[in-house]
């Protein structure tokens, strides 16, 4: 593989960029305990990782080339995120206390399913995947292990990232619900 350091930073740094997945996981860290934040993002992390494996079929080609079939995985990712949207607002209404689903068991699945479901409808993925995946890779080598190492290194990014992401969350809402930050 080609300057596979050149390839962590430019996927770090899309990883770190907000997108749905991160939505969710900030989502689910206010919202939810802290094994259905992490199944969130386990979620997130596989359905990338499936991504990854559809842009390196004929299906990822067939994606980035036809608009009508981009355009409806866009739709349908974007009718779920406003689904997800509003049943969090209904749930919850404007309401601070955020402690809701955290002791619900059926949560788990639900948080890992609805962080595959954003992966798999995000069809930017599989864009970034064609786009960005040829440019580090040798064709001199077999193309398989390395599509593998980049795109499980794309799904290992996503754990640490949206972790980070759900910590510093979880902590500001300790903070700003505290006695303290709310005199603020």
């Amino acid at each position: 593989m080609h300057h596979y350091l050149i390839y962590l930073s430019i996927t770090a740094f899309t990883v770190l960029l907000p997108g749905p997945g991160v939505l969710l996981t900030l989502h689910n860290s206010m919202q939810k305990s802290t094994k259905q934040t992490l199944t969130g993002i386990l979620g997130v992390s596989v359905g990338i990782f499936l991504v990854g494996l559809i842009s390196a079929t004929s299906l990822g080609l067939i994606l980035s080339k036809s608009m009508i079939a981009f355009t409806c995985i866009k739709i349908l990712g974007s009718i779920y995120l406003m689904y997800l949207g509003i049943k969090m607002f209904k749930k919850t209404g404007l309401n601070l206390n955020l402690e809701s689903d955290k002791n619900n068991p059926k949560s788990v699945f639900s948080s890992f399913s609805k962080g595959l479901i954003v992966s798999l409808s995000n069809p930017k993925a599989i864009v970034f995947f064609m786009s960005v995946f040829p440019q580090f890779i040798n064709l001199n080598e077999s193309y398989a292990p390395q599509f593998l190492v980049l795109t499980l290194t794309y799904s290992f990014l996503i754990i640490i990232i949206h972790a980070i992401y759900a910590i510093s969350a979880s902590f500001a809402q300790d903070k700003l619900l505290s006695k303290k930050g709310m005199q603020f």
